[in-house]
């Protein structure tokens, strides 16, 4: 530890910048020094802190110190619940409880106080470091958002905001919309939608329920935008419309011309591209002609 880049309260050091480190909070001064030797073990960072003491060091340290805190590890604490909301309201760093055996009680109290995680002994130093790593990374990806089309989609089962209002979506609908945002760059299948929603192995329900889902979707974000964001178009897919550009509808214009059934005969465009009846059933005559074409 670079002592030129510490502070000292009392007894204890918090590293300043450059140099990341975890807090250790236990009654158990013995349990806590002994936490603090494995990290050094292992090469990183760690000080134990007092939790009877934690409020009036936590005040004293800035924010520059804070922001290196790679992680808070509390143990025994007879004011943990004070000490985690402290730690909550002024630093995002991972909160993980360490008990000395599992037990379910205990473990769902810390979740609801707003712990990132629980863990029993006996633990390596390395899980610590692991778990902090994903913790922080689930909070990376709750940080982004994609807007599209006057629609900001989040990926952590927030629903998205449309035309500055959340808009409250079922569960299958808000995937829907995430799978179409997730391939905008590209028209995404009836097929390749329903197994993103209801999984590869799932033979109990029929895929023809995705146009209903998605016929669903289209009527609330035209409620919300006052126009239909999502473009179809059969035997290619769905895509949002902010993506669907005029060389890929002159594209679909050309193959539907293409396909004949006769010599200088073309089908109809309205059996290949059909926006306004796609979540409708499919058309017995229109298929026919087309043989053994698979449908969106």
């Amino acid at each position: 530890m670079n002592m030129n880049h510490c502070i000292s309260f009392g007894q204890r050091m918090i590293c300043g910048a450059g140099e990341y480190m975890f807090v250790v909070l236990d009654d158990r001064a013995t349990v806590a020094g002994g936490c603090v030797a494995c990290f050094e073990r292992e090469g990183i960072a760690a000080v134990a802190v007092d939790p009877a003491e934690f409020s009036e060091w936590f005040e004293v340290i800035n924010d520059a110190d804070v922001a290196v805190v790679e992680g808070f590890l509390i143990g025994a604490a007879e004011n943990r619940r004070q000490v985690s909301a402290q730690i909550r309201a002024r630093c995002r760093a991972p909160l993980i409880g360490l008990l000395d055996s599992r037990a379910l009680s205990e473990t769902l109290d810390l979740f609801s106080l707003g712990f990132d995680d629980v863990i029993s002994k006996p633990f390596h130093v390395r899980e610590i470091l692991a778990r902090s790593g994903a913790i922080r990374r689930r909070m990376k990806m709750a940080e982004q958002c994609i807007d599209i089309a006057g629609i900001r989609i989040f990926f952590d089962g927030r629903d998205p905001v449309v035309n500055g209002e959340v808009l409250p979506l079922p569960r299958r609908e808000r995937r829907i919309l995430e799978c179409l945002v997730l391939s905008r760059n590209t028209r995404v299948t009836k097929a390749q939608i329903f197994n993103r929603v209801y999984g590869i192995f799932n033979d109990e329900i029929h895929e023809n329920v995705i146009e209903s889902h998605i016929s669903r979707l289209r009527k609330r974000l035209k409620q919300r935008l006052g126009y239909d964001p999502i473009d179809s178009q059969r035997f290619l897919g769905y895509r949002l419309k902010d993506f669907a550009g005029e060389e890929l509808s002159s594209g679909a214009e050309e193959s539907a011309n293409s396909l004949t059934q006769g010599p200088d005969a073309s089908i109809p465009a309205s059996i290949i591209r059909d926006q306004e009846s796609v979540d409708g059933p499919l058309r017995t005559n229109d298929y026919q002609h087309l043989g053994d074409v698979c449908s969106i």
